[in-house]
């Protein structure tokens, strides 16, 4: 689906609210990958790059919505708690505010950036408060590509936070991310594999010591 214009339609946000409630996973063949800590991982592979779409669905105990939220938008907390950062930041590009995101990769391996449209919407369906942030890689000529970093040019992320009925989050986030360059498929579907969970854990922990913090 394509950007509308001035960023997302309010259908990916209903789309990605329905998600919370009802998963879709029967229209295409997605699969149970992982089951860990209360977070059920599926995964369907796209044919054209032979890499994993990811969807995930769980509860992150003792982390409110509003907190969640807040701990995934805050950019500066995140350089902070995610040790894969190398730059993070907003900049304002032809009236729409973008994010720059320069990711740590292991030696012998090159750097990747990203630069994305990324937007929250905190909504009221049917009585129930659904924080939902979108976020799709862009392009604008201020942010050029640089040498010896290799530009993602497909990334695209949904998440979706409701009340567990606790103190807890219910979540869902879809995620598919293509890095490019000579890794091979295998590789990065297994950096995938196990990046998501461990991405969940560090977020939850980031909640905690935010919480300290405010």
């Amino acid at each position: 689906m394509e950007l509308a214009a001035g960023g997302f339609s309010g259908e990916q946000f209903r789309e990605a609210c329905a998600e919370l409630q009802q998963p879709a996973l029967a229209e295409a063949d997605w699969q149970l990958l992982v089951e860990t800590l209360g977070i059920s991982i599926y995964r369907l592979l796209d044919q054209k790059t032979g890499l994993y779409e990811y969807k995930v669905f769980g509860v992150l105990e003792d982390c409110s919505p509003t907190l969640l939220a807040d701990v995934y938008m805050d950019l500066d907390y995140r350089k902070q708690w995610d040790q894969y950062v190398k730059e993070l930041y907003e900049q304002e590009c032809n009236g729409q505010t973008v994010v720059y995101w320069e990711v740590k990769y292991p030696f012998p391996m090159s750097n990747r950036d990203y630069v994305y449209l990324r937007q929250r919407r905190d909504l009221d369906v049917e009585g129930r408060k659904i924080h939902v942030v979108l976020a799709q890689s862009t392009s604008v000529p201020q942010l050029v590509e640089r040498s010896g970093v290799i530009r993602v040019k497909q990334y695209k992320q949904s998440l979706a936070i409701e009340s567990d009925g606790k103190k807890g989050s219910k979540v869902f986030m879809y995620y598919f991310d293509n890095p490019g360059g000579q890794i091979p498929s295998w590789l990065i579907n297994w950096a995938a594999k196990n990046g998501v969970p461990n991405f969940l854990k560090d977020i939850a922990r980031a909640c905690q010591n935010y919480r300290k913090k405010t």
